[in-house]
């Protein structure tokens, strides 16, 4: 089997395929204070809950926009499993090309979805990844990352505003029922939500706008709120939560049969 470790700037998500089918995956905090003794206990005990033996993970794929964190977790997967993760980054040879001013700079999630688009939909697509910033991957049908967007993501945008504003207390994201609050909690709510599903759709629009190609894209939503927004964004083709995880599946067979 297969474990898949995508390491973001406030969740760490982890799979296990058997295959090409996706067994168990997992969300947890990215805490980089956490020594590979610990993350090897994590790993082995969520293994372990499946009902899979350790022994059984015989492959490791990871991409990580969390430096500290690395080789943390590629040391716990050599106590765990006895196995050295491959590690996906831009410098990876991957059948995609990053088209774009600076290819060494582009996160390592952007090139596995960039991958995973090319080889799952071939056909030019928009990867919208809503985590702790949401990004917008340009990515061509023939695998060629050309550029996209960055842009403070939903918690991130919410936690600002609830640090810089002494009157706004903090709120849950739960959905709001309408636009127009009549309480400081749904109007936050509103603005939280409606808010990031404009900006989204927007920014979408302008994308296509701007595409260079006659195709029009496919927008394929991924990341921890991405099944959360499917609701309010108008834009989305398709939710895949799970998509960095199938293109770290995707790496790790091409780089091992290299």
């Amino acid at each position: 089997m297969l474990l898949t470790i995508d390491i973001g700037n406030t969740e760490t998500t982890a799979g296990l395929f058997d295959g090409e089918t996706l067994r168990a995956h997992w969300r947890l905090t990215t805490t980089v204070a956490r020594t590979a003794d610990e993350m090897r206990v994590l790993l082995t005990q969520l293994v372990a809950t499946e009902g899979i033996a350790r022994g059984s993970v015989t492959g490791v794929a990871l991409c990580s926009v969390v430096p500290p964190a690395t080789q943390t977790v590629v040391d716990a997967c050599d106590l765990a499993f006895g196995v050295t993760p491959v590690v996906v980054d831009s410098g990876s040879r991957l059948p995609i090309t990053l088209d774009v001013d600076a290819p060494s700079t582009v996160g390592a999630d952007r090139v596995v979805n960039t991958l995973a688009a090319s080889q799952i939909y071939k056909r030019d697509c928009i990867i919208v990844d809503m985590g702790t910033a949401t990004t917008y991957d340009c990515v061509s049908g023939n695998g060629s990352f050309f550029g996209g967007v960055i842009q403070p993501g939903v918690q991130t945008s919410a936690s600002m505003l609830f640090a810089k504003t002494a009157m706004l207390p903090s709120t849950s994201r739960s959905t709001p029922l309408r636009a127009i609050g009549t309480n400081t909690a749904d109007c936050i709510r509103a603005g939280v939500v409606f808010g990031t599903a404009d900006s989204i759709d927007g920014l979408i629009g302008r994308i296509k706008a701007e595409w260079p190609h006659p195709e029009t894209p496919y927008v394929v939503a991924t990341g921890g709120l991405a099944d959360t927004f499917r609701a309010f964004c108008t834009s989305f083709n398709e939710v895949d939560p799970v998509l960095t995880l199938k293109g770290l599946r995707l790496a790790y067979g091409i780089i091992s049969n290299d």
